[in-house]
């Protein structure tokens, strides 16, 4: 059985020229960084390639990429630094979104903990921010401004630029979460405004366990890590020198196919939906409407479970997930389609679909067979549908 991967926003495979780049510095070049001697300065070198490719993908200047473990580690860094450079003596207060990724909703519920007030914004229901609600919301004590460029469970692309103007204009730190948006949809960190940028290599087809944060020159940020001066002190310990490869390899290969695969990929998914919205009874997609990455597809499927169906879909060789990977096994519906106004119901009956650089026509064709199926084959035995529709 050929199995259909429509998991992309949880992870990608690593193509096969950033894991070629990568494989030398794991044996031959496996000197430190940080060493002064020649296997640590062809280390060095490496590192400070990859960090030109991630700022080229960005528009940043090299000395403006700091590396990180992932995005949870990013959007945590800019978090949790921007609010350490601004605390001293003064009460602090941030901007967030009803929808964005735990990594930033628990670093703000945490800096709650300790006195940090936050203002969480509702979104239309198509899970957009209005750029004049964070105005509104913006306080004396204000200090940071935090909205995704992109949501991983819908793929809606929020307006950044004028979100954050309306905090360049009281001179705020603005943070954008962007680990679902590099590699699908332009970036120009110049161009958006954005002081702070996360991203994650393993969402690029680049290896796991490496990020990068993008601080604006001038930035004020606190480490959140102590222990050396490695990456201008704002990251110390020592570099993890083949992720950094990978992620600058796999952030060259995305600037360099990113307008191509957006078309094809867009096409793919515009197929996919709909196909299903013409076969399958009762089904929306949610965040329709709106600007969104090219690859993702969230839909609602009235009358069942999502983790059902997510199980049913495996066992006929599709893999898809109900949300965000991080939230896998969570009992409570999801928190981005609940403050978009969907019922509980409605949550749980929802799965994403997202596609990637090597989904083929193929695969939608067979999505196409797959997921209609199931869906009719889970209603016949749902007492839900049934007495809903009098089926």
């Amino acid at each position: 059985m050929k199995r259909v991967y429509l998991d992309h926003n949880a992870t990608t495979a690593v193509e096969p020229e950033v894991l070629e780049a990568m494989l030398p510095y794991f044996s031959q070049e496996y000197g430190n960084a940080a060493s002064i001697h020649t296997a640590g300065q062809n280390a060095r070198a490496a590192v400070e390639k990859a960090r030109e490719q991630v700022a080229l993908l960005l528009g940043a200047r090299p000395e403006e990429v700091v590396f990180t473990s992932g995005g949870t580690e990013s959007d945590n860094q800019a978090i949790w630094g921007a609010v350490g450079a601004a605390a001293s003596d003064r009460a602090c207060h941030i901007i967030t979104t009803t929808i964005e990724h735990e990594a930033v909703l628990d670093a703000c519920k945490a800096l709650e903990q300790q006195g940090v007030a936050v203002t969480y914004l509702a979104v239309s229901p198509v899970g957009i921010v209005d750029p004049e609600a964070v105005r509104r919301a913006i306080q004396p004590e204000t200090v940071l401004v935090s909205v995704m460029t992109a949501n991983n469970e819908l793929g809606t692309v929020q307006p950044i630029r004028e979100i954050s103007r309306a905090a360049s204009e009281r001179n705020i730190c603005f943070h954008t979460d962007a680990v679902q948006a590099a590699g699908k949809i332009p970036l120009d960190v110049k161009a958006l405004r954005v002081d702070l940028l996360s991203i994650s290599g393993h969402k690029l087809y680049g290896p796991k366990g490496i990020g990068a944060t993008y601080i604006r020159s001038g930035t004020c940020l606190r480490p959140l890590l102590y222990g050396g001066h490695h990456q201008r002190g704002y990251r110390p310990g020592t570099e993890n020198v083949p992720g950094s490869v990978g992620l600058g390899k796999a952030a060259e290969l995305a600037r360099k196919s990113l307008e191509r695969d957006r078309a094809r990929v867009e096409a793919l998914r515009d197929r996919l939906e709909q196909g299903l919205l013409a076969c399958v009874p009762a089904a929306r997609v949610n965040g329709a409407g709106a600007p969104r990455t090219p690859n993702t597809s969230n839909l609602t499927f009235a009358g069942l479970e999502g983790e059902a169906l997510v199980i049913a879909l495996d066992l006929k060789g599709l893999a898809c997930s109900t949300g965000a990977a991080c939230s896998s096994g969570a009992v409570e519906p999801s928190h981005v389609l609940r403050a978009m106004g969907l019922s509980v119901e409605e949550a749980r009956a929802s799965i994403r679909l997202s596609l990637g650089r090597h989904t083929t026509e193929e695969d939608v064709t067979a999505a196409l067979e797959i997921v209609p199926a199931a869906v009719e084959q889970l209603r016949k035995l749902s007492p839900t549908w049934q007495q809903g529709t009098g089926r």
